[in-house]
């Protein structure tokens, strides 16, 4: 088997610390054999392809941690007049564009089914490494029960079918059934809404969804017959104190959390996934994806909130996974989350972990990916930049000019020399 060597790039590992200059990586198969200093690199037996960063920047594969892979917002009426298996093809160029701005892993929040994941471990499809959620619980009337005043449904992910069970359940037994019936479709982790949305039709985000009951059922469910954990889109301050309490592992959105939140979280190790892109796309998005006014004016009234919030959690501390909810905006434009992080008081560098070893910490997978470390997958983005001094760089593909996953070229744009030696 051969050996790939990067090099002549600045080199950084995603563990947070000083980059190296000039430095190099080598991967053999998927797994990575080599990091540091060019001038250590060691000599390799056999073939040896050499890659030229061409004074770029190496970096972890980028994993966002809240996405919607078999979403892009789009107005009712296209929704409606689009065949059910057609949104599955659409999916394919989701999920390039994804590997295209550098994202090479993510947690899938809803709407994913295990044929799509199995698509793209099988290699029929480009994409990022999967966990999926399938689908949502809510309860009646709360955040993803798609009924509107009409009395019709007009849902913004696809209805259930075989293999997406339906997620509204109320009352404990309601909502362990519903738990099972997720797992047995293929979930690698358990989404719940705790509070309303800014997207649903009939609640608001203060408002709360499930009892503590309920939400400790959830957990009881995922952790003690597989060891699954809970994910909560929470964003009104007692849906995410009831979410902690029950013992779920991340916060999703937490537009209006408070002190106790905060302290909760820290006491919890509670994981926190801003969004901060997600109401920031609603407003610019407004009126090309027809997004609903009740919508809009929800985003409006939490997006200041939004980020004031997430800069109280961000100074006390609480571990920070980035995630976008990518889906309500383009997938592919992922990378536009980290300057809004550094704009919440994190540094270029802060943000950048949170998007490879907080983010990988945050779905169980820190083994295999999130740095660059001898042992790991070689999941490696190479981009024209420097993202240090210029984080809103990433925002632009064009700039990402290599991605490799699992040692797999995947995306290869104007790389300059390639030499086999």
């Amino acid at each position: 088997m051969s050996v790939t060597v990067i090099k002549n790039g600045r080199l950084v590992d995603g563990n947070g610390g000083e980059s190296i200059v000039n430095g190099a990586l080598a991967f053999e198969g998927e797994k990575i054999i080599f990091v540091g200093r060019e001038e250590d690199l060691p000599r390799f037996d056999g073939e040896t392809t050499v890659l030229d960063a061409n004074g770029g920047t190496i970096l972890p594969g980028f994993i966002d941690t809240h996405v919607h892979m078999m979403l892009e917002y789009e107005p009712v009426e296209q929704r409606l007049a689009t065949p059910f298996s057609y949104n599955f093809y659409k999916s394919i160029n989701y999920m390039k564009n994804t590997i295209n701005a550098g994202i090479t892993s993510v947690r899938d929040c809803g709407g994913t089914d295990a044929g799509v994941k199995q698509a793209v471990e099988n290699g029929l499809i480009v994409g990022p490494r999967i966990q999926i959620s399938v689908t949502a619980l809510t309860t009646t009337g709360g955040h993803g029960d798609s009924w509107t005043a009409s009395g019709q449904t007009v849902k913004l992910l696809l209805d259930e079918y075989p293999g997406m069970p339906n997620g509204i359940c109320d009352g404990v037994e309601s909502v362990r059934k519903t738990v099972r019936e997720v797992l047995r479709a293929g979930a690698d982790v358990i989404k719940v809404h705790s509070t309303g949305g800014v997207l649903s039709p009939t609640d608001h985000p203060e408002f709360t969804q499930f009892t503590i009951e309920e939400l400790k059922v959830m957990v009881e469910e995922a952790k003690f017959r597989r060891g699954i954990k809970v994910m909560a889109h929470a964003q009104g301050a007692e849906g995410i104190k009831n979410a902690i309490k029950a013992g779920i592992h991340s916060i999703e959105h937490g537009i209006y959390l408070d002190d106790e939140c905060i302290e909760l979280m820290l006491e919890n190790g509670t994981y926190l996934v801003p969004t901060l892109l997600a109401p920031v796309s609603v407003l610019e998005l407004a009126e090309k994806a027809g997004m609903p006014d009740w919508g809009v004016k929800k985003a409006k009234e939490a997006i200041e909130a939004h980020k004031v919030n997430m800069a109280k959690a961000y100074k006390a501390g609480v571990k920070i996974a980035m995630g976008t909810d990518a889906g309500v905006m383009a997938h592919g434009t992922n990378l536009r989350e980290l300057a809004l992080m550094t704009d919440i008081g994190m540094t270029p560098m802060e943000a950048i972990v949170s998007t490879t070893k907080v983010a990988a910490e945050c779905m169980g997978w820190e083994d295999r990916i999130g740095t660059l470390e001898v042992g790991k997958l070689a999941d490696i983005v190479i981009c024209s930049t420097n993202p240090l001094t210029d984080i809103r760089s990433l925002e632009d593909n064009d700039n990402i000019k290599v991605v490799i996953q699992g040692g797999k070229v995947l995306k290869e744009t104007a790389l300059p020399v390639k030499a086999t030696v």
